[in-house]
């Protein structure tokens, strides 16, 4: 059990995924190399704050998630949101740290206006979790694996939102996101290269959503990252490190940290100094520039919050929840390349796509497992793509898409109308089954070898002088006769009787038409589209 005078809060976690894109890293110059470490604020998936009842819901209007404890009104007290421990050592236990059975809160002391209190909660000194590892290894790209150590993984509230660009003269303050409940992971600084960076963030991300403690979203702040860079010579004591911050995407953090390194080495090619710096990041520029002086411990004058009594957990307690942790990515991509015998890039994109792996291994019950994956991850992807619509709004359920498949691949309809049928449901948000929508569009497979016939003998008559250039022993034309045919049939003939039929009707020897590439490539029934 959990023992703490705090107020119990349950709230049920859900697998979210989501999807950033990578800047392309620089080299480092040669004869220098760069030291990285980051930290990482992620905000708890719990309904309600760490300390109150507020909820804790994205892009409400300003100020209305708030109470008389996150606006710090005196003689409040905080009360520990029980799911929030829950879910901190459920990321612990999935970064494999060591989850401490004590820890305790501190109060870390800075004056700034979205920090109501004057001071934020958090657990400096004896956190819930130590240690830990996050591995990078060639399936992510790498030419060797890494071991990137985890330094500590503490509780802290989160601050308000500021707003500088409103009023011009005023900063505004929105309170919403006051004392929301934050995980913050510091790594060991371990990174070396930029990339590394930016994977070691979509790892944790990918971790986080999976075990359902975080939205991890960048976008929308539910995930912040603080970057220490230095750089040395090999062989020398590490530089000087400075801090970056205000990072809201992969990319941009990427690009940073690039930017950052080849400022410091070209200072100290220059014969200067680094100071120590919080700085930030001009995308229109691509260049770093100072914040403030870097604050140090002793800045904060940490003291233990005498609010809060320390968290006592019970191993039994930790225990029941790393018996309940789901397959992690890492253990999930390397599961799913087996099973399925896909590409490592197609699983990382299953494992990126909001929601998409869970679809397709629904849609892959009692069906051919590469047919399923070639229609969602190329023809449903495609379709959505092309309405802008995320995975995470897929208009298509299981059991639309494993119907439309078995419609294909049972020959009841060809590949080219399996995919105007699932363009239509994209594009009209359709509930109907396929096979409904085919009969109302009349986009049945058309086999019948007389209907065919007289198709292609009207489009002959009606063509004579392209038909001739086929019989004279030049098929090119033939591909041209297809065409048209399916064009008439809305691409329902079926393409194995229609090549043998059009053949016939010229007069000319199918074997012929195949061997030039005029014909069309047959198609059994069992097609995978």
């Amino acid at each position: 059990m959990l023992r703490s005078h705090s107020r119990k809060h349950f709230t049920p976690w859900v697998r979210i995924f989501n999807k950033t894109s990578f800047a392309t890293a620089r080299t480092i110059k040669d004869g220098w190399q760069a030291v990285i470490g980051i930290e990482v604020h992620a905000q708890i998936n719990t309904k309600t704050k760490l300390f109150s009842d507020s909820p804790t819901s994205f892009n409400e209007p300003v100020n209305t998630n708030i109470s008389v404890v996150d606006a710090a009104f005196p003689g409040v007290q905080p009360r520990l949101n029980r799911q929030a421990v829950l879910l901190a050592v459920k990321t612990g236990l999935a970064l494999d740290s060591n989850i401490q059975l004590r820890s305790t809160f501190d109060r870390k002391h800075y004056f700034y206006p979205d920090l109501p209190q004057g001071y934020q909660i958090t657990q400096q000194r004896e956190p819930i979790a130590r240690g830990g590892k996050i591995y990078l290894t060639e399936m992510d790209g790498l030419t060797k694996d890494i071991a990137v150590g985890i330094h500590q993984l503490q509780l802290e509230q989160d601050t308000g939102k500021s707003m500088h660009d409103m009023r011009p003269g005023y900063t505004l303050l929105d309170l919403n996101r006051a004392g929301t409940g934050l995980m913050e992971i510091v790594t060991q600084p371990d990174l070396r290269s930029s990339f590394e960076a930016g994977l070691l963030v979509k790892k944790l991300q990918a971790i986080l959503r999976c075990v359902g403690s975080s939205k991890a979203n960048m976008e929308e702040g539910s995930m912040r990252c603080d970057i220490n860079v230095s750089v040395h010579r090999p062989g020398e004591p590490f530089g000087t490190r400075c801090e970056l911050k205000n990072l809201n995407s992969v990319r941009f953090l990427s690009l940073a940290i690039d930017a950052e390194i080849e400022r410091q080495i070209e200072i100290l090619e220059s014969g200067g100094s680094i100071e120590s710096q919080t700085r930030g990041f001009d995308a229109t520029t691509n260049t770093t520039f100072k914040l403030r002086g870097k604050e140090s411990a002793p800045d904060y004058r940490y003291m233990p919050e005498p609010d809060l009594p320390p968290l006592h957990l019970d191993q039994e307690f930790v225990n029941e929840i790393k018996s309940s942790l789901p397959e992690l990515p890492d253990q999930c991509r390397s599961r799913i390349i087996q099973s399925y015998d896909m590409t490592l890039n197609d699983a990382n994109v299953l494992l990126n796509e909001p929601g998409s792996l869970e679809f397709f291994e629904k849609v892959c019950i009692g069906r051919n497992s590469k047919s399923a994956l070639n229609w969602t991850l190329h023809e449903l992807f495609g379709q959505l793509a092309s309405e802008d619509i995320t995975f995470q709004h897929n208009p298509i359920s299981v059991q639309q898409l494993g119907s439309l498949i078995d419609l294909v691949n049972d020959g009841v309809i060809t590949g080219p109308t399996g995919k105007k049928v699932l363009k239509h449901m994209v594009q009209n948000q359709s509930n109907k089954m396929p096979k409904d929508i085919v009969e109302e569009k009349g986009w049945v497979r058309i086999g019948d070898e007389n209907s065919l016939k007289a198709l292609c003998e009207t489009l002959i008559a009606k063509n004579s002088d392209k038909a001739k250039t086929i019989q004279q022993g030049d098929p090119k034309m033939f591909k041209w006769f297809i065409g048209q045919v399916m064009r008439e049939t809305k691409g329902s003939a079926d393409p194995m009787t229609l090549n043998q039929v059009l053949s016939d009707a010229l007069g000319c020897r199918l074997e012929d038409v195949e061997k030039s590439g005029g014909a069309q490539a047959k198609k059994s029934k069992k097609s995978k589209k």
